[in-house]
This record gives structure tokens, sequence and C-alpha cells, in this order.
């Protein structure tokens, strides 16, 4: 966070609603990001006493079109044409350090100051949908310690761990009810362990996010398996290794009477004259446990990925991926559940969602980049990235009951910051799956942090 003293501020976002043609809405968002990355903004960071006030002021256009205005169900899984402007304030206040304590509250809302159509909301996913009402939230409430070797927090927090997180690349993030605590070694080593009680954040939950509900209510599993689970939480620990070329990690997470996850993964991180590279490795296993394990829902497959990514001096990045996921069940009831998306060969908007099933599957993706530093430009980005999904076509099924064999991404991105708290992101992609409608999306994203 940047931070003026005693700064009076002024900010503003720029917003656009875009043409409902995909091209122009993609001509819009490449528009609107060059707008902001010269327009006059006053920004404000304020201390008062040691007491930190910070904020974040965002606004939005999104886009869905899966080609099915009326919503029926043999067509895209039922998905319906979705689109609306949400404007979504947070202001912080966070207490000064005493013998390394210190708190934190955050306020939260989201609102569409009327303007939206509430029957094409289904798929933006920033009201709940079942009342596509404005609402307030208690985002963060939390004590926090922390030295050269111990953290430990409690309360409401935008937590991040490979799996649970806060997921903060939509309107609003998810936060959670927390507890954790990681010991920091001299050997380039952490040690974490926690629970997570419960969380809000509608694009990720399960259940209401526009409130704090149980992580088994806030699951992706079936509703009689969370009335079975009766509102327990998830148990986590990791060890984590870094020594800035090589990044060891070893997370478990145990969702009573739920699944349990094993996320593991390997970095080799190193530059030279000309480039910078990161090559990696991870492997995923989900298995069912307790009441869930001895119901009609099964959990138990795993996801092996491999990753290469580099990035050159002369402003061009590429970022590749690839992804096999084993014969197993349990895909849909578990993947990006509570906000966890470390996966190496998604999509820039569309991930999993689409397709039939991806039991069997394999993916791959492809992202190049360029950074118009060399232009005057430091913080501007543009990114175009490409995904292909391998099916399974004896367990992958079309909304209409047609085997399915692929499953193709397309999607465009021009990313901006610009004077010390300001941003936006304009993102576009072209879905193709196999026997569906064809699908496009558009996110224009923006505001300014303080």
């Amino acid at each position: 966070m940047n931070q003026v003293k005693g700064a009076l501020v002024m900010t503003g976002t720029v917003v656009c609603h875009p043409s409902p043609k995909p091209q122009c809405s993609l001509l819009f968002s490449l528009f609107i990001a060059a707008l902001l990355c010269g327009h006059p903004l006053v920004s404000l960071a304020y201390d008062l006493n040691g007491f930190t006030i910070s904020g974040d002021e965002r606004a939005g256009w999104v886009q869905y079109d899966y080609n099915n205005p009326k919503g029926k169900p043999d067509i895209n899984k039922g998905h319906k044409d979705s689109h609306g402007f949400y404007v979504m304030p947070k202001l912080s206040i966070e207490t000064p350090s005493y013998n390394n304590f210190r708190a934190k509250i955050t306020g939260a809302a989201a609102t569409d100051f009327g303007l939206n159509d509430h029957d094409k909301e289904s798929r933006n996913f920033v009201f709940d949908p079942s009342d596509n009402e404005s609402f307030a939230i208690l985002q963060e409430l939390y004590v926090e310690y922390e030295n050269d070797q111990h953290h430990a927090l409690i309360g409401r927090n935008e937590i991040f761990t490979p799996m649970i997180e806060h997921d903060d690349y939509y309107m609003l993030s998810n936060s959670f009810e927390v507890a954790t605590y990681t010991y920091k070694s001299r050997y380039n080593t952490n040690l974490t362990a926690g629970y997570f009680h419960k969380m809000s954040g509608v694009w990720d939950s399960g259940d209401d996010g526009t409130e704090f509900n149980s992580m088994s209510d806030a699951s992706f599993v079936p509703q009689i398996n969370k009335d079975e689970a009766d509102d327990t939480g998830v148990y986590y620990g990791a060890v984590d290794f870094n020594n800035g070329l090589h990044r060891v990690q070893l997370w478990e997470y145990y969702a009573e009477d739920l699944y349990n996850i094993v996320f593991s993964q390997y970095n080799y991180t190193s530059k030279n004259n000309s480039f910078s590279y990161d090559a990696g490795a991870q492997f995923i296993n989900f298995a069912d446990v307790g009441d869930l394990e001895d119901s009609s829902t099964t959990i138990n497959y795993n996801l092996f990925s491999l990753k290469y990514d580099a990035a050159f001096n002369n402003g061009f990045s590429i970022a590749t991926g690839a992804s096999k996921y084993s014969d197993g069940k349990g895909q849909g009831e578990t993947l990006g559940a509570w906000g966890g998306y470390p996966y190496f060969a998604n999509g820039m908007i569309f991930h999993f969602f689409e397709a039939g099933s991806l039991r069997n599957a394999e993916s791959y993706k492809l992202q190049g980049s360029y950074n118009f530093a060399r232009q005057g430009l430091d913080n501007l980005t543009f990114n175009a990235r490409f995904t292909y999904f391998d099916l399974d076509d004896d367990h992958s099924i079309s909304s209409d009951g047609r085997p399915q064999s692929h499953m193709r991404l397309y999607g465009v991105q021009l990313k901006s910051t610009f004077l010390n708290g300001g941003y936006f992101a304009g993102t576009y992609e072209y879905h193709n799956t196999d026997h569906e409608n064809r699908t496009w999306a558009l996110r224009l994203i923006g505001g300014f942090k303080f």
C-alpha cells in the first residue's frame, strides 16, 4: 500500500457499457484501458496517529453470452445469458503495531444502484442469485501477531493458501473465519497449521456468498452431503521450503465428513542476462472421508501438472502448462471450491465448469504476453491465451446427451496499473465446447486502491 500522510483525496473510475457484440465489446475494453493509462487521478493514502485507513473503490461491467437467452436446460448446462454493472466499495482501518500485535477491520459492499435487469444476472455471481440484492458485509475483523519467527492470526481475513484463498480477481474477494499459525524457521522453511470455520464470497461459495457460512455449506458437494457434514470446517497444515532457487510445498486440507486434499508443488526459478524462468510440477489428490465416503457421492481422483514460464528482457513473456486428470470421480464437487485456483492449465475466465466432465481429461495452456515498458508504458501488459481440454467422451456428456471430445478457450487481456493505486483489467474469452452453443465472456474491471 502506498501512503501519503495527511493527504486529501479524490478518486475516480472510468466505466463503459459495451456493445452486445463481442468484437465491439473487445474494442471497448482496449479503448478504456488506454484511457485509464493516462487518466489523471489524485490518490489518497491516510495515516491517522498510527492508524492506517485504506480502501479499494472497484467498479466493473461483466457479460456472459451462452447463446442461451432463455436458459434452456439442453444448452450450455442451462446457463443463461447474463450481464451487469456493479460498484464494490471497501474500507479498512488497521491499528498500529503494539508488542507485535495489530488488528484490522474491513467493511465492504456491492451494489448496482438498481440499474441491472435481475432476470439477466444469474451467471454474474456478484449478488446472491436467489434475490439479486445489494449487500454490505463485515469482510475482515482479525487480530494478528508477527515477529521474525512466528505469525498468528484469528478472525475474519482475506487469507491466501493454494487450495483455499481470497481469489481477488473478480468483483469482491472471498473472506474466511480462520485461525492460523506459521513458524518461520532459520532454514528457509515455514511450518503452518490452521482451521477454516466459515467463508463468504459469491463467486466461489456453494451457499449464499453474501454472508459467512460454514465451510461444508460453502462447498460444492450435493446438499445431502452438506447436511450430513453439519456445519463442519477445514483443518490444514503445510511445510513450505523456499531458498530463492528451489521451492517445495506440501499442504493437506481435511474437510470433516467431506474430503481430504493433498497439494504438493515444486518450482525451480532462475534467471540470466536475457530472461528469467519458472519451471514447476504439481500433484493434487482428492479423496472422500467420513460421512461422504459412506454416501452415494464419490470423490476419488488426482491431478498432475507441469508448467514452464519465461520472461524476456525485451518485454515478451510466455506461460505454458499441461495437466492430466485421473480416471476417478469428483471433479465437479471439488474444482474451484473455496476459491482455490492453483491449476497450471486453465482459461482466463472459463475454467472447467462448461465441460460435461473432466474425468480422465487433459488440458494444455499456451500464453504469450508483452509489457509496453519500451514504449514508456511500464505498467501496461497485453496477454493472449489458448487453452485446450482433451475430454474423455466416455465421461463428458453435453447438455443434450452427446459425447464430448474437446473444449477450446481463446482469451485476450489488457492489464494496467497507474498512479500508485489505480488498476484495470479488460478480459475477453471465446469458448468452444463440443456439442454446445458457442460462448463468450467479457469483464471490464477497474478501480483505485488507497
